[in-house]
């Protein structure tokens, strides 16, 4: 009878445990961390979101007309618009399914796929292959980069100035106003958000 009693005695402390600790842990914990981060860092805590719900500033996206689910080619390039890298995360920029393609530097298909995006982005920039940055034929590790290389944006200013019937020092400057510096000051490369760079050009343009 007494080791009934033990065993009740027991399992009701572990149940009141289990309850306290759910209640602080997994609602009382949530909902500070959720407030602090309301009130403290709104922006990042709903998402980083861009304005007029185009999307967020942490997932790229594609400015083309159509995407193929591939990632090997970005359909045709709206040509108003700064292109983004190229995306193998599901039909390309698909958040569900970030992935890179995880084919190495001497994969017959990557190799080929690079070539052929080299020579459209270098028809349609108006340059030489050879002029075309790699992270402008090649996707990032986790297909959802939402960054390119000032090289890349400065490359594709005359086309763009030219869509929208601006003067190329204009969206040259919009473009080096826009670069954000190495993380920590050394840590990885200068590069620009291209969809908050686009968001920026139709604004100016809404001006």
């Amino acid at each position: 009878m007494s080791s009934t009693r033990t065993t009740v005695r027991t399992a009701g402390v572990a149940v009141r445990a289990m309850l306290v600790l759910t209640l602080v842990l997994g609602v009382g914990y949530t909902l500070v961390v959720t407030g602090i981060g309301q009130l403290l860092l709104p922006w990042q805590a709903n998402g980083s979101p861009l304005a007029d719900d185009r999307g967020s500033a942490l997932i790229g996206q594609s400015f083309a007309s159509t995407e193929l689910s591939t990632g090997t080619a970005d359909g045709e390039a709206l040509p108003e618009y700064f292109q983004s890298r190229p995306s193998a995360a599901g039909d390309g920029y698909d958040g569900a399914a970030s992935s890179g393609s995880n084919l190495g530097p001497e994969n017959a298909d990557l190799i080929a796929a690079i070539e052929e995006r080299k020579a459209t982005i270098a028809e349609r920039e108006g340059v030489s292959p050879a002029a075309v940055p790699a992270d402008a034929v090649t996707a990032s590790g986790s297909g959802l980069d939402p960054h390119i290389s000032v090289a890349y944006a400065l490359l594709q200013v005359p086309r763009v100035a030219a869509a929208r019937d601006l003067d190329e020092g204009t969206v040259r400057r919009l473009v080096e106003s826009r670069i954000q510096g190495r993380d920590l000051g050394f840590l990885g490369e200068e590069r620009i958000n291209v969809a908050e760079l686009n968001l920026a050009l139709d604004e100016r343009e809404g001006e």
